[in-house]
């Protein structure tokens, strides 16, 4: 078993022991299994996909790092959501308004602000299977 704990700013989002984890890294998905070698990673805006009880769960996170070590999985991130704790509808009416967003917009500085809306809001549509 893989000791699980993520952890946001304002609260500890996961804290539990799982079978196994498959994080959104800055290079690709990376899958983590118990006695995976140690490990220290950037992790994207993405899906955390987390196996625990023989079911598996998701949650957006929003940048950050993960260090696995001895079976100790630590994630720090900027913000999470469990899939649980996220509103389809309005997950997906923000991921409209974020995709026209993006399209529209003009100079490098809106350009960036427009694609980390975007990402994050696909981000939540992910931990949701909603594509």
């Amino acid at each position: 078993m893989l000791n699980l704990r993520v952890m946001a700013p304002n609260r500890i989002v996961w804290n539990s022991e799982v079978q196994e984890i498959i994080l959104s890294t800055n290079s690709g998905q990376v899958g983590i299994l118990p006695n995976h070698a140690p490990l220290l990673t950037a992790l994207d805006m993405g899906v955390l996909k987390v196996h625990y009880d023989g079911q598996w769960s998701t949650m957006a996170l929003m940048g950050g790092f993960a260090m696995v070590d001895n079976n100790q999985v630590t994630i720090l991130v900027n913000e999470a959501e469990r899939a649980s704790e996220i509103d389809p509808e309005e997950a997906q009416r923000t991921f409209q308004t974020t995709k026209e967003n993006l399209t529209r917009a003009e100079g490098k500085k809106k350009i960036i602000e427009a694609n980390l809306a975007f990402k994050r809001a696909k981000a939540r549509l992910e931990a949701l299977n909603i594509t």
